[in-house]
């Protein structure tokens, strides 16, 4: 049987390294490029790094591999991509441009206030690499002393599925942050300078946010969500009191002019509670979500030998920042406000999803702290790409498309359904769909072990679609949606 050979599989194991040396063994090429670009979902341009490269060229670059492993097989992954003729685009790339509270934002990507946006030099690198903005790590005036181990992941191989964050607000004196966000907003005038602040009483939020104003900030992120501040009335706890919210937002927008932006917690039921307070109170976007509560035990991370609850992050936690972004967009009340998404974005395709329920930008955290600023690049072309072969001119265009798509479970079509179709030209006869089915499903699938392939019982399968999903190969895929009988 042929093996399913999966450019997506083989870049997901590639390393990512620095100064790659099967870049510099190729000589012609940047094959290093290319995968990265195939590893953040941007395949269709992975070719613009490997068009003259030649056999033996590859044939460096792959020797040259210094995975723990085995080499990267970059000759089979340039193989494929000829084979499935992933042309150069050559026709010009729309622009990115949007508009956000009234800023205009050369792209929607921006960094997240947290530990990747924590001095000038690191937001300066940011914006070199062409990130559109900052929300800078929150500024207080309270002492924050970190403890370590600070970190902890769930690892999925050499990626992270989730990340456990212990780190508060920045460590800098307030007073050295503002004249940070000073210097880089008089250095970077096109780049969009967010302060995010976080008060302790009404006058301490008044104080930073007229100081951010005043260091000429283009706006004030106010942080109502860090899951794990060492002293009471801050963070979560704030946001999770729509009172709080509604008060502290509104004290804050009647002192300062620039957009002020309140960002949600997700340790909550009823996010529309509080977000509808910061709304009332004249709030002019919604940042959501921050990190989610959690508890991690691996052994390594304990402190003094101790665990605590923290915040969640990364590719796990997308879903429900998605649906808390969805219940805010969809509510009919907040009409006008615009939001910043923000949770497990790593691609652009993920940035899209959070763009086509409502955002007008999007904030990046863990993916930076993997893999570096350098993800800009996938993320920029990655979205133009998909603009062009939609003919979609402007992002603007983009930005809440697919909120008529959803719907209550109430109001879902239950009157029809898809059976799974499989294709055998694929199948490897593993037998997952079939085990799955049986201990999981509804008895539809047999398995013929002489041949081992797996067959559907038509009339026991209600089209639930859990052997597609466990399917290692791709082989299930969507038969037409028929009436059930």
């Amino acid at each position: 049987m042929k093996h399913q050979f999966s450019i997506r599989e083989e870049a997901a194991r590639c390393l990512l390294c620095e100064d790659a040396p099967c870049t510099k063994a190729c000589g012609k090429g940047d094959p290093a490029r290319a995968i990265r670009a195939i590893r953040f979902d941007n395949v269709k341009n992975a070719g613009l790094w490997l068009q003259d490269c030649s056999d033996d060229d590859l044939g460096r670059a792959e020797k040259a591999c210094i995975h723990y492993d085995r080499p990267i097989r970059i000759r089979e992954i340039v193989g494929e991509l000829r084979g499935e003729r992933l042309e150069v685009r050559g026709e010009e790339r729309p622009e990115l441009g949007i508009t956000f509270c009234g800023l205009r934002c050369e792209n929607p990507f921006f960094l997240a206030s947290s530990a990747i946006c924590a001095n000038y030099e690191m937001v300066a690198r940011a914006f070199e690499a062409g990130w559109a903005g900052v929300f800078y790590k929150t500024i207080c005036k309270q002492d924050i002393r970190e403890v370590s181990p600070r970190f902890d992941a769930i690892r999925e191989g050499a990626s992270f599925a989730g990340f456990r964050n212990m780190e508060q607000l920045s460590e800098n004196p307030y007073e050295v942050d503002f004249d940070i966000l000073r210097r880089l907003k008089k250095d970077y005038p096109l780049k969009v300078v967010v302060a995010s602040i976080m008060g302790q009483t009404e006058e301490e939020w008044i104080e930073l946010a007229k100081m951010a104003e005043e260091a000429g900030c283009d706006a004030v992120e106010l942080n109502y969500s860090c899951p794990q501040m060492r002293l009471a009335g801050m963070g979560s706890d704030v946001g999770q009191d729509a009172e709080l919210v509604t008060f502290y937002t509104a004290y804050v927008k009647r002192n300062v002019k620039i957009p002020v932006i309140p960002k949600m917690t997700p340790n909550i039921t009823q996010i529309n509670q509080p977000a509808m307070g910061s709304y009332f109170a004249g709030a002019d976007a919604i940042s959501a979500i921050n990190t989610i509560k959690s508890v991690t035990m691996s052994p390594e991370v304990k402190v003094d030998g101790k665990w605590t609850v923290s915040g969640y992050s990364g590719r796990s936690v997308k879903p429900i920042a998605l649906r808390y972004i969805l219940e805010m967009a969809k509510n009919p009340i907040m009409k006008n406000i615009q939001f910043s998404g923000i949770g497990g974005i790593e691609t652009w395709h993920d940035a899209l999803e959070f763009i086509q329920v409502g955002c007008r930008n999007v904030q990046v955290c863990t993916a930076v702290m993997q893999y570096g600023y350098r993800i800009i690049d996938d993320l920029k072309m990655g979205m133009q790409t998909y603009m062009a072969e939609r003919g979609v001119e402007h992002l603007e265009d983009l930005v809440g498309e697919l909120l008529p798509s959803f719907v209550l479970p109430s109001d879902l079509d239950r009157e029809t359904m898809v059976f799974p179709l499989f294709n055998r030209g694929k199948c490897i006869g593993c037998g997952r769909c079939y085990i799955s089915c049986q201990d999981g499903g509804h008895q539809a699938i047999t398995f013929d072990y002489d041949t081992r392939q797996p067959h559907l019982v038509g009339k026991k399968c209600v089209g639930c679609h859990l052997c597609r999903l466990v399917c290692p190969v791709g082989a299930i895929g969507l038969a037409q949606r028929i009436q059930k009988k």
